[in-house]
């Protein structure tokens, strides 16, 4: 009788080791079918292509990178509810670089209204017309869209502990309130925002603040990227979910901070869509871009596909 309730006791305590070893495994599992890398369509669009230009054109499948994928970055903050930063990256995880191309907000763009800045597209249509818009300058669309609340931008930069940035000129002005002076400092949330926001005490306006948010923004991705941050990534991805509006999971999210812990900075290069900044439409100032450069730099950076994207499958307004 003893040795029979012993060896129920044995059979009960094995059963309970086993539950910590079910939790693990299952934990792993969930691990694995969340955490992971999202789906890009393999065909996109199509592309004319051509050995020869006296021989006619053939539409075919335009086939996508492996490992290669594209986002539309912007933030909200203008005053008038359209799209202050506007970029679009790419982030090659095979060969660990990413490219970020800025769009100038006052780009102009083939729209129905008096107003044709492309920062302007968000009031009408929100983030869809605005990647409706960048696809026709582009010659595709951007995968995944990811719209920053400032105040998210505020909490990351706190989270990382600030970042080390020389501010290149003293910078003031009272709505929205920005108050910072010339030098090396380390930057906490509020004024990285004051940094980022300010483009009047710049010559060229709105292309001196794209420098300024570009060399800060590469700075930021290197703070965050330290050791001492890697274990934060669960936490970025929180705020996240609570400050960015995506069509990113959190797994997603996640997947993408852990490939980013083996990115060099010297694979990351920020650009700026080439044009005229002083040009002119119906009375009102925008920047004009250039449509062979611009071609020339989305093949160079940001094409998703393995082919060049031909000059006929961008559509950039000039106003002639």
């Amino acid at each position: 009788m003893a040795n029979g309730r012993r060896q129920k006791k044995r059979r009960a305590r094995r059963w309970l080791l086993l539950i910590p070893v079910c939790i693990i495994v299952v934990c792993v599992i969930a691990f694995q079918l969340l955490v992971r890398a999202p789906e890009t369509p393999p065909d996109l669009t199509s592309i004319s292509v051509t050995d020869n230009p006296e021989t006619s054109v053939t539409e075919v499948p335009a086939l996508r990178k492996s490992n290669f994928y594209t986002f539309l970055l912007c933030g909200t903050d203008d005053g008038n509810g359209g799209t202050d930063t506007i970029m679009v990256a790419s982030y090659d995880t095979k060969n660990q670089e990413v490219n970020v191309v800025s769009v100038p907000r006052d780009t102009l763009v083939d729209v129905s209204w008096d107003t044709k800045k492309i920062n302007s597209t968000y009031n009408y249509g929100g983030t869809e017309l605005l990647k409706q818009e960048l696809s026709r300058i582009l010659g595709f669309t951007p995968d995944f869209t990811i719209k920053v609340d400032l105040q998210g931008f505020v909490d990351i930069v706190d989270k990382v502990g600030g970042v080390d940035f020389y501010v290149p000129t003293d910078m003031s002005w009272p709505d929205p309130y920005i108050d910072l002076k010339e030098g090396q400092q380390t930057l906490d949330g509020e004024h990285a925002l004051m940094l980022v926001r300010m483009r009047h005490c710049y010559a060229t306006q709105d292309l001196g603040r794209i420098e300024t948010q570009q060399a800060f923004l590469k700075a930021l991705v290197q703070q965050t990227l330290k050791i001492s941050n890697a274990t934060k990534i669960a936490e970025f991805a929180q705020i996240f979910k609570d400050y960015v509006t995506t069509d990113l999971s959190a797994g997603n999210l996640i997947w993408f901070g852990k490939e980013a812990l083996g990115l060099d900075m010297d694979n990351v290069h920020f650009y700026t869509l080439p044009g005229d900044g002083s040009g002119y439409y119906n009375g009102i100032s925008y920047f004009i871009l250039e449509p062979e450069k611009t071609l020339a730099l989305v093949n160079r950076t940001v094409n998703p596909f393995t082919a060049d994207i031909p000059e006929d499958q961008i559509h950039i307004f000039t106003g002639e």
